[in-house]
């Protein structure tokens, strides 16, 4: 059971790595758009598809820990 839980909670960690990444991500957007403001739609548009993606990772991260927790 104890081997199910470190699993479990290794599989739920992509939770910081999508975080991190995001924060990353909003960071550097913020960055580029104070240096270049005529260029904020596109900026835009690449940050959400950025972070849409990332926080897909946490959600497939999250999904399979509860995959183990449940089935095993």
């Amino acid at each position: 059971m104890s081997l199910v839980a470190i699993g479990a909670a290794l599989a739920a960690l992509t939770g910081i790595g999508a975080g991190i990444g995001i924060g990353l991500a909003t960071y550097k957007a913020v960055d580029a758009i104070a240096r270049q403001p005529e260029a904020e739609s596109g900026i835009t548009k690449a940050l959400l598809l950025g972070c849409a993606l990332a926080e897909a990772t946490a959600i497939y991260g999250f999904v399979v820990a509860l995959l183990i927790i449940f089935t095993l």
